[in-house]
């Protein structure tokens, strides 16, 4: 398993939060979810925005499913809690927090990008609820989050039948907010003062 870990770096007034991994997926474990929540709560004076961004293949392909799968019931339930814990520290962010979205955005690395209060995809970018198709349902969210922003009809399609969706059609449908060769770049300039 290769750990994600969180690179900082900070563009004039805006901070970029980066997942990198040695294999390049991104998965949300949860020593990854555990420092990704450390780290926003130990911001201070973050400026106009932040911005949540993975590589050019992997926002993030979700969470750990050889970690999920040998977790115990009392364990999952702290998983699930851990993930909520983020994605309400992401959403009730007292500034700005943009997704950049390049490459797969998948199962929790979804429900990472719709916490965030709007997301950016490059041309690329392919996103997707798979946990239907291996017997899984998110706890992190999502499945309240993603109807609210694409509506119901579309949410349900993606979580039971797992369809995976191109870019162009989440800024068809608004999953997305905008799309850009380089979303970190755009999401930077959106949060420029």
């Amino acid at each position: 398993m290769s750990e994600t870990s969180i690179q900082m770096q900070s563009y004039e007034a805006v901070t970029v939060l980066r997942l990198c991994s040695e294999d390049e997926a991104n998965r949300l474990t949860y020593a990854c979810i555990a420092s990704l929540t450390d780290t926003l709560c130990g911001l201070k004076g973050v400026g106009t925005g932040l911005i949540v961004t993975g590589n050019s293949k992997f926002f993030s392909a979700g969470a750990e499913l050889k970690e999920i799968a040998a977790l115990t019931a009392p364990a999952a339930y702290e998983f699930a809690r851990a993930g909520q814990r983020l994605m309400e520290t992401i959403a009730s962010f007292p500034v700005p927090v943009y997704a950049a979205v390049s490459g797969y955005c998948m199962g929790g690395g979804l429900d990472l990008a719709l916490a965030c209060h709007r997301r950016i995809t490059a041309p690329h970018a392919v996103f997707g609820h798979r946990g239907a198709a291996l017997g899984l349902i998110t706890g992190w969210g999502g499945t309240q989050r993603l109807p609210r922003v694409i509506g119901k009809g579309r949410a349900l399609q993606m979580f039971i039948a797992a369809d995976k969706i191109d870019a162009l059609q989440a800024l068809r449908i608004g999953l997305v907010d905008a799309m850009a060769e380089d979303p970190v770049v755009e999401a930077t300039r959106q949060l420029q003062p």
